[in-house]
């Protein structure tokens, strides 16, 4: 494995909480296993699986107060839930702190939360790591999520994103716009009824 990655994973043990860490290395594996399956650079779906909760652990407070420093706007939802703010201000760590320059790993760290419409295979491969790592606790439907992560990467995303919705509304939970508007762009693009 790249020198750099065992170096980042160093830095990030001491830095995560062990559950976080654990998640880490379990989405960077899954996360590589998928880049093989669907022919993408396994390298590139190794850091960005490792990076992609580098600023999970940070304290809510801090969150908020390192999006002012860099210049991050925050919505409502994001300040009621500033968990949702570690997505962003973990693409920007990995650049500033991890030295990573590739903006598709960047960009991939960014969406894995929420989604982005027209993501590319490297940032369905993310969120869909993230969401069905083996750590993850057993959620309605995941032998089947499981099994199209390494089918159709694409009816996966949608699976994923439409039962987020399904669970976030059922809890009266804000959902992020951006959440909904990837949900509604591959309703559209795939053709789906619901």
């Amino acid at each position: 494995m790249d020198e750099r990655i065992i170096k980042i994973q160093h830095v990030l043990k001491k830095e995560l909480d062990d559950n976080r860490y654990q998640h880490t290395l379990g989405v960077m594996y899954t996360a590589a296993s998928m880049a093989m399956r669907y022919d993408v650079d396994v390298l590139k779906a190794l850091y960005a699986g490792l990076l992609h909760d580098c600023a999970k652990c940070i304290p809510n407070d801090k969150k908020l107060h390192l999006c002012g420093k860099y210049g991050f706007t925050v919505s409502d939802i994001e300040r009621e839930n500033p968990s949702l703010l570690h997505a962003k201000l973990g693409a920007c760590l990995a650049h500033e702190k991890y030295g990573v320059t590739d903006k598709e790993i960047i960009h991939a760290i960014e969406s894995h939360t929420t989604g982005c419409p027209a993501m590319t295979m490297l940032e369905k491969i993310i969120y869909i790591a993230d969401y069905i790592e083996p750590g993850r606790r057993e959620l309605p439907n995941m032998a089947d999520v499981r099994r199209l992560a390494f089918q159709n990467v694409d009816e996966c995303l949608y699976r994923i994103l439409k039962d987020s919705l399904v669970y976030l509304n059922s809890r009266k939970i804000a959902v992020d716009p951006m959440t909904q508007k990837t949900y509604d762009y591959y309703k559209k693009e795939m053709g789906k009824e619901d």
